[in-house]
């Protein structure tokens, strides 16, 4: 199923919505747009830059694309804390690397074994799902913890959004893979299996990241 480019201009309804009382509560004007001008460019860029990564199949440009997505996304994860340092950026990349590859290796090479295994059209869109994950996570856990010092609710609180997708999918939601799935005409027990794996895939590089985080974190004072 295609989606025509104009008919995507019909869902600046809601989030014109959204953004006006985003404004109008947080008073803050600059962080809607700028978030949705992102998100069209590096989405648009990112999908010719696919094309040529895909066609490429070569290693080293698989291993240089999921260092920078790693760089990105340690950078991110702290994006809600005032105050930074060299030293959190390196604890959040090196969790986020530990926690997203291993559970990123376990994927590829015991349980999808492609012939290739730097497969792009595989690997890629897993370690952005696992990445991504991991970055949100820990992004909840720094926010929480420097906020209260109190590292069980810190946890707690960045798992939370993983956790309430394991209680709903199913009866409340079709995550997003799974629907692109059988959109594009997979058969929905198959599709259930991959997005099993990519759930269990998404617990695991959070939940390892935040824990790595939190260990590194341990008599460092910022």
């Amino acid at each position: 199923m295609q989606i025509p480019l104009i008919n995507l201009l019909w869902m600046l309804i809601p989030v014109s919505i959204v953004i006006y009382f985003y404004i109008q509560i947080t008073k803050d004007a600059k962080t809607p747009f700028l978030a949705l001008f992102r998100m069209v460019i590096q989405l648009l860029l990112i999908g010719y830059l696919l094309v040529y990564i895909f066609n490429s199949k070569t290693p080293l440009i698989v291993g240089v694309v999921l260092f920078i997505m790693l760089v990105f996304a340690s950078i991110i994860s702290l994006r809600p804390l005032e105050k930074k340092s060299f030293s959190l950026y390196k604890r959040a990349f090196f969790s986020i690397s530990i926690g997203g590859l291993s559970t990123l290796f376990i994927v590829i090479f015991l349980v999808l074994k492609p012939k290739v295994f730097y497969e792009p059209k595989v690997v890629i869109p897993l370690a952005g799902m696992a990445f991504a994950n991991a970055m949100n996570s820990l992004s909840i856990y720094v926010e929480r913890f420097y906020a209260s010092h109190k590292e069980n609710e810190a946890f707690k609180a960045s798992l939370i959004p993983i956790i309430n997708s394991f209680f709903a999918v199913g009866l409340v939601s079709l995550p997003g893979m799974m629907t692109g799935q059988i959109l594009s005409g997979v058969d929905p027990l198959i599709a259930v299996r991959y997005q099993i794996l990519v759930m269990l895939m998404v617990l695991s590089s959070s939940g390892l990241s935040v824990i790595i985080f939190s260990k590194l974190n341990k008599g460092f004072k910022e």
